[in-house]
């Protein structure tokens, strides 16, 4: 085994919707591993809270305002990162979003809007870089995928219609797009800390776990939620030369939960 086929020397990586949280966290191992990180998120105080972050972990980052489910700007952003960065590399569909609802009080809008963000961009992203991957004769497609690509659960029906289809469409990208050397795999993260589920992890006042946080903990082999750095070694992996020959993979890490019925009452 050659270690340098972890190396993303020279490779151009763009995280979407990577200003901070999971995106931000993989777009780190990507510099730490030779990458040059190009991301872009919704408006821009997002985005200056991004090169902000980057700026202080000594980390070059090119940030770009633009809305990955209009194509038209996702096109233009493309072929400006072609043109001020270099051909892209490495793609990863990081820019999700997530509506609690039951299903019968979700309006048919707002379950179109979680599919337009975490299905239609996604492919649209996909289909911008993908004729230059093509040309290059090389390409990483990584798209961050869920639990619920796999099991349903209560209020994400959006969300969990939005990251099936994400993991059949990394499938069918794989299928269409593999003989030109372009691998497109997934990440499936399980229940992850971050800054959003924090308030779901905070002590009671009688100091015993917030209700939720206990349900995670006992359905989870591992004994506790993930952190943002969990996900940053199977990223790279999965960027990088080691896993030419992955293809149309989803990985989960998510601690052991898919793999386990729980513990018994």
């Amino acid at each position: 085994m050659n270690m340098k086929d972890f190396s993303l020397e020279g490779k151009i990586a763009w995280i979407t919707g990577a200003s901070y949280g999971i995106g931000f966290a993989i777009a780190e191992a990507y510099a730490a591993a030779g990458a040059t990180i190009v991301f872009n998120d919704i408006n821009q105080e997002l985005v200056d809270k991004g090169l902000k972050a980057y700026a202080e972990k000594n980390i070059p980052a090119h940030g770009y305002v633009c809305d990955v489910t209009k194509e038209e700007a996702v096109q233009a952003l493309v072929a400006q990162i072609e043109k001020e960065v270099g051909v892209i590399d490495i793609l990863v569909n990081n820019a999700g979003i997530i509506r609690r609802i039951p299903m019968i009080e979700m309006s048919a809008e707002e379950f179109r809007k979680v599919i337009d963000v975490d299905l239609n961009a996604p492919f649209i992203c996909a289909k911008a870089v993908i004729p230059a991957m093509i040309k290059k004769g090389h390409g990483k497609i990584i798209n961050i995928c869920s639990m619920m690509s796999e099991l349903g659960r209560e209020t994400v029906s959006a969300y969990a219609a939005a990251k099936g289809g994400l993991k059949m469409l990394t499938r069918n990208i794989c299928s269409e797009y593999g003989a030109y050397n372009i691998q497109c795999n997934g990440i499936g993260p399980g229940y992850i800390a971050t800054p959003q589920t924090a308030p779901l992890r905070e002590r009671q006042p009688d100091g015993s776990r917030h209700p939720f946080d206990q349900f995670i903990i006992a359905k989870t082999p591992a004994a506790r939620w993930g952190e943002t750095s969990d996900l940053q070694g199977p990223a790279v992996f999965l960027a990088s030369d080691a896993s030419n020959f992955v293809n149309g993979h989803v990985l989960y890490v998510d601690g052991g939960i898919l793999a386990y019925i729980g513990k018994q009452p």
